[in-house]
């Protein structure tokens, strides 16, 4: 990525003050608990930074909310769309809800309950599509006829800068982090998070997670350029676009120090540690960070100080109960 792409310090924080009567300064809180001193034995300290905490029950709000105050007042009135699997809608349903923007949102037929329920309650009309593609040929069209104005799920400047804001939250709340762990998905996240972090503290370093069974990130780490999944095949739903972008793909090969990638057995674990010893019902994107440090991190992360992003929290109490009961089996 050419440098003049790279997010710059004075605009982060510009957009920390533009969406900050909308969004909740999220909490950091240290991890201790029976499984958690085990399993994460040797590390010096580790940090969770409650993202679930915020608006919408994910990190999507930031990114969705500076991208919807972007617009100019003609494409306000025109209104959005946006593509989602679930936590997208319900952040672009709230950004319009708050600004005053009307929404009409495509939503994949997979998508939790939950999720559904949120963007309704924010006013949006959801469109429910078969897959992802679909879906993305529905919004495209809705672009096309109604002149709306697309609101991506992970792409583009505005909402890197959007979750640049998590990162200036916690550089001010644990200035001398060795490590940051962050789930990946198309690397909205990552991307805006990172670039806050390494402005801050450039010692400090920042690993990338994602499902196995949806590691586009990792591969287009390999190849150098962006790469598309035939498959998806993951229950951390959240993280499973079926491509990257050249963008956030940029903006994470320039900060992140690498990317591992962890089985739905190991989130299933992290998210029954994190309701046993933090008492958070997450969903499983919300605990693939530490399914990472207590797997295939918890060697690098010897002797550091570690915070976790746990992002998310959007899942009905049936398949919650049943993802922890699987993760239960395997910490016996």
């Amino acid at each position: 990525m050419d440098s003049s792409s790279l997010l710059l310090l004075d605009d982060m924080r510009a957009t920390a003050d533009r969406i900050a009567p909308y969004i909740v300064h999220t909490p950091v809180v240290s991890f201790q608990g029976k499984h958690a001193d085990t399993l994460l034995e040797g590390l010096a300290s580790v940090h969770l930074k409650l993202e679930l905490l915020q608006r919408t029950g994910t990190f999507k709000a930031r990114g969705a909310l500076n991208a919807v105050m972007g617009l100019d007042s003609d494409q306000r009135k025109r209104g959005i769309t946006a593509v989602s699997a679930g936590n997208h809608a319900v952040a672009a349903a709230f950004a319009a809800n708050v600004l005053g923007v009307s929404a009409k949102l495509v939503v994949q037929a997979s998508a939790n309950p939950v999720r559904l329920a949120a963007t309704r309650r924010y006013g949006a009309e959801v469109l429910i599509a078969a897959d992802g593609p679909t879906a993305f040929a529905r919004a495209e069209e809705i672009v096309r006829d109604e002149g709306r104005s697309m609101i991506h799920p992970f792409d583009g400047p505005l909402t890197s800068l959007g979750t640049s804001t998590i990162g200036l939250e916690l550089m001010a709340q644990l200035p001398d982090l060795d490590a940051v762990v962050v789930a990946i998905g198309g690397g909205g996240l990552a991307s805006g998070l990172a670039s806050a972090i390494k402005a801050i503290n450039p010692s400090c370093k920042i690993y990338g997670v994602e499902p196995a069974g949806a590691d586009a990130m990792s591969r287009s780490f390999e190849s150098g350029h962006t790469e598309r999944l035939a498959v998806v095949n993951t229950i951390a739903d959240s993280l499973g676009p079926p491509m990257t972008l050249d963008y956030s793909m940029g903006l994470c090969r320039a900060h992140l120090e690498k990317i591992v990638t962890v089985s739905d057995d190991e989130i299933c674990r992290a998210m029954a540690v994190l309701f046993h010893d933090a008492k958070l019902a997450v969903e499983p994107s919300g605990a693939a960070a530490l399914a990472a440090a207590i797997g295939p991190l918890r060697i690098q992360l010897q002797g550091q100080r570690v915070a976790l992003i746990v992002c998310g929290a959007n899942i009905d109490i049936d398949g919650f109960s049943r993802f922890v009961a699987r993760g239960e089996n395997l910490l016996a």
